[in-house]
């Protein structure tokens, strides 16, 4: 009896993420000028943050009522920024992979090792 409850729970786990997010198929940015065909005049969004990267290398926005602001650089594979919020928090430098998929970037930190988040651009 134990194993169906066990495939009925991931079963129902399966079914119950959004059909968008399981056919999602992400794409490596393999470089600054396709970074910035993607970017230009757009924002990055998610729930409380929008961001706004220009091509010559500012960020600025806001997460969550804080002021963002930053800048950033493409080196080599990697999306790089230098990033704070508020007054004076730092966020600090960090490169990262950035991954696309239609109006969807996925940025992933310490160079592709570290945590990700995905942002919509509007």
């Amino acid at each position: 009896m134990r194993p169906n409850i066990i495939m009925a729970a991931t079963a129902a786990a399966v079914l119950s993420v959004p059909l968008d997010a399981q056919a999602r198929e992400f794409f490596l940015v393999k470089d600054r000028s396709e970074f910035i065909e993607l970017i230009e005049g757009r924002d990055l969004t998610r729930f409380g943050v929008r961001l706004n990267v220009t091509p010559d290398g500012q960020i600025t926005g806001s997460a969550f009522g804080f002021t963002v602001t930053g800048t950033w650089d493409w080196q080599g594979n990697y999306f790089c920024r230098d990033m704070s919020y508020g007054s004076g928090n730092a966020l600090g430098y960090n490169c990262q992979t950035v991954y696309r998929d239609g109006d969807m970037l996925r940025f992933i930190a310490d160079r592709g090792d570290g945590d990700h988040a995905d942002l919509r651009l509007r």
